[in-house]
């Protein structure tokens, strides 16, 4: 088997490998935007090399995970803290990165983590891509009443009524306030229907997925809490205890303990 150690970035990835059989080993650069890191794997598939590479878990990686499972090539992906904590000296580069992964990976040290399936990944963008619209109208509507209260009118959820409507768009304002407050109110305008259609598919969503449908029985949880919930958690089984949830999702206190005396601050958000 060939396992292989990468350290990977956006635009390359530097690798070590080495060939269990034979013993061949070494490292090298592999560019992403000429094929040449794509080339390299689809090489080795095609000779009947089975394959196992390892990489840290990293942003802007989904097209090289994708091509890996495609390639049928065994995909492996580390803890980011534990394998910085294993780095023994403080130089660091990309060699010396992909060497350490196809070290832990040679010695079965590699610190794998949970992956979610392509499904679960893809409605998480359903969540996110909600979560983001809805932030972007709440700054739209912050703005507005900020506009209103310039004005003398502290009006809070009763301007979006069709009352507060009305008179938020009567108010006598100078050209550019006045061209703000229109480009705002026509940003609204067509956030908010894309945001309750969003809505509509993430309870539909829900209603797929059987342990977001328990978690619905118990009050307070809707369809976003519940399928959040069940997307971020994946597989309950790899959690020995409820505690280990809190500790994944960061909702347990920070700590910085010391000689008897116990300090805990704020959720750490670590997770």
């Amino acid at each position: 088997m060939y396992i292989v150690g990468v350290d990977y970035h956006p635009s390359f990835q530097h690798i070590a490998f080495l060939d269990q059989e034979t013993g061949e080993c070494g490292d090298r650069r592999l560019d992403h935007s000429d094929g040449e890191a794509e080339k390299f794997y689809r090489e080795l598939r095609q000779k009947g090399i089975s394959m196992r590479v390892g990489l840290e878990a990293t942003g802007y990686s989904r097209w090289f995970e994708r091509l890996l499972v495609e390639l049928g090539v065994e995909v492996w992906i580390g803890n980011a803290a534990e394998i910085k904590a294993k780095r023994v000296r403080k130089q660091k580069t990309d060699r010396q990165d992909a060497q350490l992964l196809l070290k832990l990976l040679e010695e079965n040290r590699f610190p794998r983590i949970w992956v979610a399936s392509p499904e679960n990944r893809d409605v998480r963008q359903l969540l996110w891509h909600r979560h983001r619209l809805v932030q972007m109208r709440t700054r739209i509507m912050n703005q507005l009443q900020a506009l209103a209260m310039n004005e003398g009118q502290r009006w809070k959820h009763r301007l979006w009524s069709a009352e507060g409507r009305a008179l938020l768009e009567k108010f006598p304002l100078a050209p550019w306030a006045s061209r703000r407050r229109q480009d705002l109110l026509e940003l609204l305008d067509r956030l908010t229907p894309t945001i309750d259609e969003l809505t509509a598919a993430v309870e539909q969503e829900a209603k797929k997925w059987p342990e977001a449908l328990r978690l619905m029985t118990h009050p307070g949880v809707g369809p976003l809490t519940a399928l959040a919930f069940v997307l971020i958690i994946g597989t309950p089984g790899r959690f020995r205890r409820g505690k280990q949830i809190g500790s994944y999702l960061g909702l347990i206190p920070s700590e910085d303990s010391s000689g008897g005396r116990q300090r805990l601050g704020h959720v750490s958000k670590q997770g």
